[in-house]
């Protein structure tokens, strides 16, 4: 069988770690990032490159007005407020430069072989305490209505925001549209995401660079199929920063990817690829750069194994293919 690479983009601006940050952001990160989008966009559809954009709803509002429309009526309830994009809106307010992108989604739509998918709406945690599964069917709920409304799509793939994957909750990402969802690596240093520790921090580092764990690919026949259940299709990588104060460790951490990359071609295994677009936003140039040698690497591998280009979507649909003929 033919090898798969697959990528997904967890699309988020400041909603992503306005928790995180606060206000205290450089303006330059997201604005990098906005001009950097439609560069990646252009490149990947000249190179025919399938990747599933798994937006923040909220980013497909216009403006503050809109924004308040398409929000659930149950808010998440969150113990921590601090969590809430909607508290943080409430106190800090709403700028249009890293909160609202419609123009960007509308890019994604019109660019060949990109799939909008979703990060939920307000870059909701499903394992915090204090919210409730009708908050988060809320959530699903509010993103498939102004995709559907404002851009005419039905989602069908899910990121879940941190990688915090609660499985009670799977059953209703499909009784809401969504047929895919991305899963964490097996190691168990990408578990429970929700508990951070050091070491957890430290091995999933240090895994960019050296290989300390089981192998990144697998074979679709992996990719299991459950009743009333969303597929869980696994990532292999997360694309790390460049840090432009360590080219070293930049050339080390790039070469790994390559190298599993050539590892899944050569053996018929899927490789799951992923990262923020925000993640260029501090060195685009030499992000971009980055990009292409990682596309052109994957043109050869295409050229000599027959190794395949996948959004979450279309792999999905291969996984469930062949899943039909076992």
């Amino acid at each position: 069988m033919q090898g798969n690479l697959t990528i997904s983009l967890d699309f988020e601006l400041l909603w992503g770690i306005f928790d995180k940050v606060g206000t205290r952001y450089k303006p330059e990160y997201f604005s990098n990032t906005r001009k950097v989008i439609p560069e990646m966009l252009e490149l990947f559809g000249k190179n025919e490159i399938s990747v599933t954009w798994a937006t923040v709803g909220m980013l497909f509002a216009e403006n503050e007005e809109e924004w308040r429309l398409y929000a659930p009526e149950f808010l998440p309830s969150y113990r921590d407020k601090r969590l809430s994009a909607y508290e943080f809106a409430k106190i800090h307010g709403l700028r249009p430069e890293v909160h609202f992108a419609p123009e960007l989604i509308r890019e994604i739509l019109s660019t060949p072989f990109q799939e909008l998918g979703s990060h939920s709406y307000a870059h909701y945690y499903t394992l915090m305490r204090g919210q409730s599964p009708e908050q988060f069917r809320q959530d699903l709920q509010s993103t498939q209505k102004i995709a559907q409304e404002k851009f005419g799509r039905r989602l069908k793939s899910l990121v879940f925001p941190r990688n915090h994957i609660n499985e009670l909750y799977l059953g209703l990402c499909l009784e809401e549209g969504y047929e895919y969802v991305r899963g964490n690596p097996k190691n168990w240093f990408w578990q429970e995401t929700q508990h951070e520790s050091f070491s957890k921090k430290l091995f999933r580092s240090a895994d960019c660079f050296f290989p300390i764990s089981s192998k990144s690919s697998y074979a679709i026949q992996e990719i299991k199929e459950f009743e009333r259940e969303p597929l869980i299709i696994p990532a292999s990588r997360i694309l790390r920063p460049l840090n432009p104060r360590n080219p070293l460790f930049n050339s080390i951490r790039f070469q790994r990817i390559l190298n599993e990359m050539s590892y899944a071609a050569k053996n018929g295994e899927v490789y799951h690829l992923w990262w923020h677009p925000h993640n260029f936003g501090n060195d685009p140039e030499s992000s971009m750069k980055e990009l292409k040698a990682l596309i052109q690497h994957f043109k050869k591998l295409q050229e000599k194994y027959g190794f395949e280009s996948h959004s979450m979507q279309s792999l999905g649909e291969k996984a469930k293919a062949s899943l039909a003929f076992a």
